[in-house]
């Protein structure tokens, strides 16, 4: 089977691999599409992932002295949708034949554990390529009750890509009004059709500034850039006691981010949320799973439209072409997916 595989910084290829064989309890999956979601897979491809210099001690929850991964990395994504084509005999659900949603990375097919795709079918009839999005629904749904959003509640949301995107229309649905923050015009006029009230092109000037202008802060903020000027800025656009969520993946040291100003003097909460967990104050009765069938439930009823975000179906044998696009045109792209059909 093909195998998308970083094989060092800038260097992508598609590598052939051995099927694995079908064991109790397993079941084969076929790739139908498979998203990139493009913070996180351009740290491997830069080089820049914490888990290429740091070793990530999982019992210490500590990053320390070594690495975690190494190059050449193989299938490296979580935003997968395909079709079950074989099952052990002792599996009846999923069946053959039903399309699925999870995580395999960017490979062709997979062996797959029958029980961590339970809930993961997709209705009749429903477009396989929403099956990329449950995780990163999940992403931006983690990240609003980060927030902990009351009705009535006044929101900044920085960084419109996809997950900036999904979380500007979950806010919106859960009662906030939503000033989105973005450099380009484009996914400014998206964030408008995904329920922000206002927009703000922050190559223009503060957003903190623009959103004082109308209230004393917003009540909370979202940080999903991933730049270290963004979380600053998000800090500052925030009222005394506001919280905001950084859900960005920040690589490096944080340059531009000065806390001895208005993060000292507003008392501002700094909540992170990443997908490894959810909010402690909500684990007793959420966790991921749950994060990410509520919002492709929200995808079936027809309430998040994540159709729209799709901007280039790629075949995986163009992997190397996809990742420099993403890498030097990034602007031009949302969410890029994958196809495996006729790879050669």
């Amino acid at each position: 089977m093909h195998v998308i595989t970083i094989e060092q910084p800038g260097v992508v290829s598609v590598r052939l691999e051995r099927s694995q064989p079908l064991q109790p309890g397993t079941v084969r999956v076929r790739t139908i599409y498979s998203g990139v979601s493009a913070g996180t897979e351009l740290t491997a491809y830069r080089g820049t992932n914490p888990y290429l210099s740091r070793r990530w001690d999982a019992e210490r929850r500590l990053f320390l002295e070594g690495q975690t991964h190494s190059y050449p990395l193989a299938g490296w994504g979580y935003q997968e949708v395909g079709e079950v084509v074989e099952a052990a005999p002792d599996v009846v659900d999923p069946p053959v034949g039903s399309l699925v949603w999870g995580i395999w990375g960017h490979r062709e097919e997979a062996v797959l554990p029958a029980e961590k795709l339970a809930g993961h079918m997709l209705p009749p009839g429903v477009d396989p390529l929403v099956g990329v999005f449950a995780r990163v629904g999940a992403i931006a749904l983690n990240a609003v009750h980060a927030a902990d959003v009351h009705l009535g509640d006044q929101m900044a949301i920085f960084g419109q890509g996809v997950i900036g995107l999904l979380a500007t229309r979950l806010a919106q649905l859960s009662g906030a009004r939503v000033v989105a923050a973005e450099g380009i015009p484009a996914r400014l006029e998206l964030a408008r059709q995904f329920g922000a009230a206002e927009v703000f092109d922050v190559l223009t000037g503060s957003c903190a500034e623009f959103v004082r202008k109308r209230i004393v802060g917003a009540d909370s903020a979202i940080e999903l850039s991933g730049t270290h000027a963004g979380l600053h800025e998000a800090i500052r656009t925030v009222r005394q006691g506001g919280r905001v969520v950084a859900a960005g993946f920040y690589q490096g040291e944080g340059v531009g981010l000065r806390l001895g100003e208005e993060f000292h003097h507003n008392q501002v909460q700094l909540v992170s949320s990443q997908i490894g967990g959810v909010a402690s104050w909500l684990a007793h009765r959420w966790d991921v799973e749950r994060l990410q069938r509520t919002f492709m439930e929200l995808v079936y009823r027809g309430e998040v439209d994540v159709r729209r975000l799709v901007t280039h179906v790629t075949p995986a044998g163009r992997a190397a072409e996809a990742f420099d696009l993403l890498d030097n045109h990034a602007a031009d792209v949302l969410q890029l997916v994958f196809t495996f059909e006729g790879t050669s």
